[in-house]
């Protein structure tokens, strides 16, 4: 169900292309598990159907049809690209886009095998991302600010998650917070910033990044709020890895992106204690990502 009570189904999805798309409307459909905001159908071999589903805005399937055509011919790593518009209708009163089907699996399904290489690939993507903007590119929201704008959501996260359960001292966590709300603010240039890089918004194939998808929060400003990935994405020992390819981080940059990495973490264990509960929005299977992640930022480099 959508956030407006509309159920997406198989029938609802081809009845859409059929009015808008007919061309593509007889290809193979199947619905891809996972997804909040929006629910993806894989459409024939090399396309998908984004249907906004929890979103109650359409601003961020704009911005995905604005900007990842400018940005994925010079990505080192296939991001999906829209190819064409759906537009709300009496049977469906939502945004929908047809995009580029990214190969691989998603990591919050998957292993990362190959750490090094990984490291090595989402350093390059970054890299590569983190260019200076536009003028008329979209600002930070509520993803982008500074540490120290975004302390309700880190003590929202930190009262909601059971740490002395899986061995985590709320001090110690606090000390990674405070330390990051202590940086200076980002002086520019206001680079692009994927802003959501946590295991179910990359795929992997061959042990490896095959891909990064959902450039919904996508903004520009601050790009510590992509480098805490090499705690969240990363196993072990990658982290170090990751920032010697990435090379260009100072020290504050490394201590924003620490924690909002702990932030993130804590967010990705709520969201598996909720699946455990049968809450709203739970993937339990996001709960052992989580932990994993914050023992990883509280080990450091």
């Amino acid at each position: 169900m959508t956030e407006c009570g509309v159920e997406v189904s198989e029938d609802l999805v081809r009845h859409l292309l059929r009015e808008q798309h007919p061309d593509l409307a007889e290809l193979p459909l199947h619905e891809v598990a996972g997804g909040w905001g929006n629910q993806m159908w894989r459409l024939g071999d090399d396309l998908a159907v984004r249907m906004q589903r929890m979103d109650t805005s359409p601003d961020p399937q704009l911005k995905e049809r604005r900007w990842l055509p400018l940005l994925a011919p010079r990505l080192p790593l296939p991001i999906p690209t829209p190819v064409r518009s759906g537009t709300p209708s009496e049977r469906f009163p939502k945004m929908w886009t047809v995009m580029t089907w990214v190969e691989g699996t998603p990591l919050d399904h998957g292993t990362i095998a190959r750490r090094d290489h990984a490291a090595d690939m989402l350093a390059a993507f970054l890299k590569a991302l983190h260019v200076e903007v536009p003028a008329d590119a979209p600002g930070a929201s509520d993803f982008g600010t500074h540490p120290k704008d975004s302390g309700d959501g880190f003590e929202h996260f930190l009262g909601a998650v059971d740490l002395v359960g899986f061995g985590f001292a709320e001090d110690d966590l606090r000390a990674v917070w405070d330390d990051a709300v202590a940086t200076p603010e980002w002086p520019g240039p206001r680079v692009w910033v994927h802003g959501d890089l946590h295991p179910a918004n990359v795929v992997i194939a061959d042990g490896t990044l095959a891909g990064i998808v959902d450039f919904g929060a996508l903004f520009a400003g601050d790009p510590a709020w992509d480098l805490g990935a090499a705690w969240l994405l990363l196993p072990e020992g990658g982290a170090s890895r990751f920032f010697d390819s990435y090379a260009q981080v100072d020290e504050a940059m490394v201590r924003r992106a620490r924690g909002l990495a702990a932030m993130k973490s804590l967010f990705l264990m709520l969201m598996g204690q909720n699946g455990d509960r049968g809450l709203p929005g739970g993937k339990p299977n996001w709960g052992p990502l989580g932990r994993s992640a914050l023992d990883r930022v509280m080990k450091g480099l």
